[in-house]
């Protein structure tokens, strides 16, 4: 008798492995759209799915996981900040909603700043020149 995954023990899995650099985000991006199709209202696979596509530069992908996690979370800063840079790539408008949005979150818990600090300081180590994630930081974190 063989044990199935579950989409949870499946989405642990695949972040150890992006954080210890095991798997290249072309890697885990299968592994996320598996886990995001068996688990449709996993927000946080949906916001990581969108920050993977973010990285290979596929901004029109990032833009559809991005909605459908803020669909199911609004506030939550990171899909915030995720959907801001695909729409910056994409030269859609709109930005300034989310980026008002993340940077209240932000600045409300310190312990979402910790988070995405922490993602920014992962997208830049990945993605040295990251402009719309430049820019992104910036806003959020100017005075």
């Amino acid at each position: 008798m063989t044990e199935t995954i579950t989409p949870a023990e499946l989405f642990d899995n695949a972040i150890q492995d992006y954080q210890a650099g095991e798997k290249s985000p072309a890697q885990l991006l299968p592994i996320f759209v598996d886990i995001c199709n068996r688990s449709p209202k996993l927000d946080s696979a949906w916001t990581c799915l969108a920050w993977l596509y973010l990285l290979e530069d596929k901004p029109q992908l990032a833009i559809k996981a991005a909605q459908k996690s803020m669909k199911i979370d609004p506030f939550d800063a990171q899909t915030r900040i995720n959907l801001a840079a695909a729409m910056l790539e994409t030269k859609l408008s709109g930005v300034r909603e989310h980026i008002e949005m993340a940077k209240s979150l932000v600045e409300a818990a310190p312990e979402v700043r910790e988070q995405v600090v922490a993602n920014f300081k992962d997208g830049f180590a990945r993605k040295p020149d990251w402009a719309s994630l430049k820019r992104i930081e910036k806003l959020i974190f100017e005075d």
